[in-house]
């Protein structure tokens, strides 16, 4: 009996068959992201690079990278992340990007 494929596979197939459709890409670093952080972050790389606009790769890569310890780079994501939310009319998003912002940064005193 055939066994269905995972998600991961599925996606993997689909990545193939179009390797330029920002979905997938985003799709596939979601996947990777709790398991292989490095290869998630290899895919929000290039839609960061080749889809600059996919508004929702900004709040996920910036806090991988901090997860990774790479404050700095998740610093210049977020405030690329404000700009483009901004410019593509997301609200949500960006007040998203605008929080993890200020927790990196210590500026969130919600907590207080």
């Amino acid at each position: 009996m055939e066994t269905a494929p995972s998600r991961l596979q599925q996606l993997l197939s689909f990545y193939a068959e179009d390797p330029n459709d920002p979905f997938t890409i985003y799709a596939l670093a979601m996947e990777y992201r709790p398991t292989e952080p490095q290869r998630a972050l290899e895919f929000y790389q290039k839609l960061l690079t080749e889809h600059p606009d996919y508004v929702g790769t900004y709040y996920h890569a910036g806090k991988l990278l901090e997860q990774l310890q790479k404050p700095e780079e998740a610093e210049k994501v977020y405030r690329t992340g404000l700009v483009v939310c901004r410019r593509a009319g997301q609200r949500h998003a960006g007040a998203e990007v605008q929080q993890a912002l200020n927790q990196l940064l210590g500026l969130d005193f919600e907590d207080e």
